[in-house]
C-alpha cells in the first residue's frame, strides 16, 4: 500500500506509516495538475488544508482508499466525490483543541492591555505608558457562541480567571450547563450583556455574518470580539465601521474571509490585534494530529478498520449494500429536523418501522445523530464521535421499533423533543435507494432531503404559494420542486421549496413578511 502526503505534516506521523510497513511518499507544495498526474499510484492521501481534494483529483485517483485530514476541517476535500467512489474520509477532531482554546485566551488577554500594540510601541523606541490603559478579565462576563470542545475549555479556562460566563450553543442542555457552572443565554443576551464575545461554530448558512451591524448594535458599547473560529462568521465591513465608531473597543482575530487577507480594512486600525490563522499551531498539536491521522490509515489501510470516517460508518463489509440506503435516509432527516427544530434539543428518538426494524439498526442510529449535528459542528461530528457529542451535550438518545409501516415497507421516524419543542420527521426509500420524507409531525408530504431547502409554517390560504413563488422570481431564484402538506382545509400546512442557489437573508425576510406566512427557515443538505 502506497500513501502519499501532499501537505506538511509532523514527521512522527510519517513514521508511524512507515513503521506499519506502508510506503509513504512526501510531495509538499504540488499543483493541481502535478496532484492529478501522479495520485493514480495511491491507496492513500494525507492532506491538511493546502491541499484540494477535489472531484477532478479524486476522478483520477483510480486506486485510493483513503483521504486522511491531519485537522479537524474538510472544506478542502469533495465528501461527495470522495464517497461516491467509496472512499473513506478521515479526520482528526479533537486534536487541536487545547491549542485553540489556549490561543483564544491569550488573544483575549492580549486584547484587553494592547500587549501588541504596547510591544511595537517599546520596538518603535517610545516609551507611550498613558497610551496603552487597559481592562481587567476579572469579573468581566464572557458570551461564548458556540460550546463545543473548543467553546468549553475556553469556558473552563475563562472561569479560571474568575469571568462570568455566558454561553449560546443551540444543543446546549440545562443540565450541561449547570455541570460546567455557566449561565445558557440565547444570542440577545450575550449580545445585551457580555463585555467580551468569542465565537466558537463553523461557518455555516445560519452562522455566516452572524456578527452584523444589526447585532453589533445590540451589543453594550466597548465590548470586545474575538474570532478563533472560521472567517466569514464575523461581516469584516460592519465590524470595521463599529470599531472606528468606538462601539466596538476591540477586535482578536485569527481568522478572516479571505486568507491571507489582502487590502483588508481591518489591519490598518490600532484596536484590531490578529494573527495568521495560528489555532492550531502548537508543536504538540501538530504531532497529535499527524500521528492521530497516520494511525487511523494504518488501522483501515492494514487491518480494515475506520476509525473517525466523515462519510462512512463502521459496519461489516457484508451488511454495508443493505444498510447504505438507511444510513443515507437518516442522515439527512437528522439534517432536516436538525435545522428545522426550534430551540435546544434534549432528546432524540428514532423509530424503525416495516422492514426498517429488521436491519441493523445501531449504524443507522449513528447516522441520524450524525446528521443531526453535522448543520452547527460541522467537521467537528462523525460516525464515530457523534454518540458521544450528544451525551456530552446533554442529549439522550433513543431507538424503538416496530413491524407495522401503515401504507409503506419501510419507515424510519426521528423525534427530537425539548421542555417545550417536539417535532417528528418521517422518511422512507422510494425504490430502495432514493430517500424522501413523507412527513413533517401531522402533515404528510413528499420532499426529497437535499440541497437548498425553504422551509415555512404557514396558514392554508389562497395565495400562499403564488406569493412564495413570486418573491423567488422577482429575486431571480429558480425554484426546482415545491412540497405541501395540510393538517386540514383552511387550517394549518407547511411549504417546502426546493432552489437551485440560497436565497439571501433580504429575499428570506421578504418571505417572512408575506400574509398567512407564519415561519421560514432556510434548510441545507449536501
Amino acid at each position: 500500500m502506497k500513501v502519499l502526503v501532499s501537505d506538511s505534516i509532523a514527521p512522527q506521523g510519517v513514521d508511524v506509516m512507515r513503521k506499519a510497513g506502508l510506503t509513504v511518499d512526501v510531495k509538499t507544495g504540488m499543483s493541481p495538475d502535478e496532484l492529478i498526474a501522479c495520485i493514480g499510484e495511491y491507496h492513500g492521501l494525507v492532506v491538511r488544508s493546502a491541499t484540494k481534494a477535489t472531484a477532478e483529483v479524486i476522478a483520477a485517483a483510480k486506486n485510493l482508499k483513503v483521504i486522511g485530514r491531519a485537522g479537524s476541517g474538510l472544506d478542502n476535500v469533495d465528501r461527495n466525490a470522495a464517497s461516491q467512489k467509496g472512499i473513506v474520509v478521515m479526520n482528526t477532531p479533537g486534536g487541536n483543541t487545547v491549542t485553540t482554546a489556549e490561543h483564544t485566551i491569550a488573544m483575549m488577554i492580549s486584547l484587553a492591555r494592547s500587549i501588541p500594540q504596547a510591544t511595537a510601541s517599546m520596538k518603535a523606541g517610545k516609551w507611550e505608558k498613558k497610551k496603552f490603559m487597559g481592562v481587567e478579565l476579572y469579573n468581566k462576563t464572557l458570551g461564548i457562541i458556540g460550546l463545543g470542545a473548543i467553546g468549553t475549555q475556553v469556558a473552563k479556562k475563562a472561569q479560571g480567571l474568575e469571568m462570568n460566563v455566558i454561553a449560546f450553543d443551540p444543543f446546549l442542555s440545562d443540565e450541561k450547563a449547570k455541570a460546567l457552572g455557566i449561565e445558557k443565554a440565547d444570542l440577545p443576551t450575550i449580545y445585551k450583556r457580555a463585555d467580551f464575545i468569542s465565537i466558537h461554530t463553523p461557518k455555516t448558512p445560519e452562522t455566516a455574518n452572524l456578527i452584523n451591524k444589526e447585532t453589533i448594535a445590540m451589543m453594550k458599547s466597548g465590548v470586545r470580539i474575538l474570532n478563533c473560529a472560521r472567517g466569514g462568521i464575523i461581516n469584516e465591513t460592519d465590524l470595521h465601521a463599529a470599531l472606528v465608531s468606538g462601539k466596538v473597543a476591540g477586535a482578536a482575530l485569527d481568522v478572516f474571509n479571505v486568507e491571507p487577507p489582502k487590502d483588508n480594512p481591518l489591519l490598518e486600525l490600532d484596536s484590531v490585534i490578529c494573527t495568521p490563522h495560528l489555532g492550531a499551531s502548537t508543536e504538540e498539536a501538530q504531532i497529535n494530529v499527524a500521528v492521530a491521522v497516520a494511525e487511523q490509515l494504518v488501522d483501515y489501510l492494514v487491518h480494515g478498520t475506520i476509525r473517525n470516517a466523515v462519510n462512512f460508518p463502521s459496519i461489516p463489509a457484508d451488511q454495508v449494500n443493505r444498510l447504505r440506503p438507511y444510513i443515507n435516509l437518516a442522515e439527512r432527516l437528522g439534517a432536516f429536523v436538525s435545522q428545522a427544530f426550534e430551540g435546544g434539543a434534549e432528546s432524540i428518538s428514532i423509530e424503525y418501522m416495516g422492514s426498517a426494524a429488521e436491519i441493523n439498526t445501531a449504524p443507522v442510529t449513528i447516522a441520524a445523530i450524525k446528521g443531526f449535528l453535522t448543520p452547527i459542528l460541522e467537521d467537528s461530528v462523525n460516525f464515530v464521535n457523534a454518540p458521544f457529542i450528544a451525551k456530552d451535550r446533554g442529549i439522550s438518545v433513543n431507538e424503538a421499533t416496530r413491524p407495522d409501516a401503515g401504507d409503506y415497507r419501510s419507515l424510519v421516524a426521528i423525534t427530537v423533543s425539548s421542555a417545550k419543542n417536539q417535532m417528528r420527521v418521517t422518511g422512507t426509500l422510494f425504490g430502495k435507494q432514493d430517500p424522501r420524507i413523507v412527513s413533517i409531525d401531522n402533515y404528510p408530504t413528499d420532499i426529497s432531503p437535499v440541497g437548498e431547502l425553504l422551509f415555512a409554517y404557514n396558514n392554508d390560504k389562497p395565495g400562499v404559494i403564488g406569493s412564495i413563488g413570486m418573491a423567488l422570481a422577482e429575486s431571480g431564484i429558480n425554484i426546482a420542486r415545491m412540497h405541501f402538506g395540510r393538517e386540514a382545509a383552511g387550517g394549518g400546512a407547511i411549504s417546502v421549496v426546493s432552489v437551485d442557489a440560497p436565497p439571501s437573508a433580504e429575499v428570506i425576510d421578504k418571505i417572512k413578511a408575506l400574509p398567512n406566512i407564519l415561519s421560514v427557515k432556510l434548510i441545507a443538505i449536501p
